[in-house]
């Protein structure tokens, strides 16, 4: 009998974050995770009178693929998956991985075959721009391990902050959306030696509501490309390309990353000279899911982190845009609770965020305990 926290998820994902309407095709990319969920996911789609097409993967293959892959390999298989993906109005991303770094040992070279085709072509130019889609992650062993938690412990977590009411949390978004908006200058503040200024004048910012990732919580914008000025130092561990990197410290100079230190700079410094646009940021985003309190080094839950930031080198959003184009986008994140050394978010010379805590008025219904 399928889990009902499978179908309670499946059902939230089809009707509510991708909005499915009869008629309609749906893509589910279905990467390491059981099969009773795809097939829930299936029914979900089938019950709401859209039909589902589906890709199982696995990240032991596409790590095999990746090591055995030439442009011309990846070149075709782009032109597949694209074909497809233009034919469908939602997509789906479902992610397991029982191994983190499974991708620690293939080549940089050897990835970056695989970014500019498949994920540029796919994923950067078609499906998150003319799909409505929503990616999250599957638990397993490895992530209860990572999060510090016994593995029915962590499942739990899981399922209560991937189906929170992200209807409530979504009229409590609508007034940081409109601070934002009409924001100027931005100073963070934080552990160690992070301060660094910029502007998000004339950039939308974006409400993040359970529409584009399960666990969600953050508004999203960029800063204007050449503002950025000053150091940040990153508190939260970040996987990327299949290497884990801790203290990770950057410096800028009008907007560009002019120096990047972490645990292996080397690794760090392959990433950011990937193209020109990587030693630029093209997104500034506040997160405050009530249930993400600590790292866990999967990005689509430390991005949430309550009282957190995440200052992204690389592409930029169209809905947010700044122009800055990169093959990476790399989110790194900022926590600023107590716990985590503290720091402050001033928004035009206004202290909005202290500690993790909103502090003015209207931004108070972000703050943990009104939105559990």
């Amino acid at each position: 009998m399928t889990d009902p926290r499978m179908l309670k998820l499946a059902d939230l994902l089809v009707n509510y974050s991708c909005a499915l309407k009869k008629g309609e095709n749906i893509l589910i990319e279905a990467i390491d995770i059981p099969h009773d969920f795809t097939k829930a996911l299936v029914g979900a789609v089938s019950k709401a009178g859209g039909r589902a097409f589906v890709w199982l993967k696995s990240n032991e293959i596409n790590r095999a693929l990746m090591q055995a892959g030439s442009e011309e390999s990846w070149k075709l298989t782009a032109d597949i998956e694209r074909k497809l993906m233009e034919k469908v109005q939602c997509y789906l991303g479902v992610r397991g991985n029982s191994n983190i770094s499974e991708l620690s040992d293939v080549a940089g070279d050897k990835q970056k075959l695989y970014e500019k085709n498949v994920w540029k072509r796919v994923h950067q130019e078609i499906r998150v721009k003319k799909t409505r889609w929503c990616v999250l992650r599957w638990p397993n062993p490895s992530m209860a391990q990572m999060a510090e938690m016994s593995t029915e412990a962590f499942e739990d977590f899981y399922f209560n902050v991937c189906t929170l009411d992200y209807a409530k949390m979504s009229k409590a978004m609508q007034p940081l959306r409109k601070v934002m908006m009409a924001t100027d200058k931005v100073h963070l503040k934080g552990p160690g030696d992070t301060d660094l200024t910029f502007s998000i004048k004339n950039i939308p910012a974006i409400c993040c509501d359970g529409k584009l990732n399960i666990p969600d919580g953050e508004v999203f914008t960029a800063p204007v490309r050449d503002s950025v000025n000053g150091v940040i130092h990153y508190n939260a561990p970040s996987l990327y390309r299949g290497v884990t990197h801790t203290d990770v410290r950057l410096t800028f100079k009008d907007g560009k990353i002019v120096e990047a230190t972490s645990n292996n700079t080397k690794k760090l410094n392959e990433v950011f000279d990937t193209d020109p646009g990587a030693r630029y940021v093209g997104e500034f985003a506040v997160g405050f899911n009530p249930w993400c309190t600590k790292p866990m080094k999967d990005i689509l839950f430390d991005e949430k982190i309550a009282g957190s930031i995440h200052f992204t080198p690389g592409q930029c959003y169209d809905e947010a845009s700044n122009g800055n184009q990169s093959a990476i986008h790399w989110d790194l994140v900022l926590i600023q609770t107590p716990e985590y050394g503290g720091g402050e978010m001033w928004f035009d010379g206004k202290l909005v965020r202290k500690n993790g805590k909103f502090l003015i008025k209207e931004l108070a219904g972000l703050n943990p305990e009104k939105l559990k």
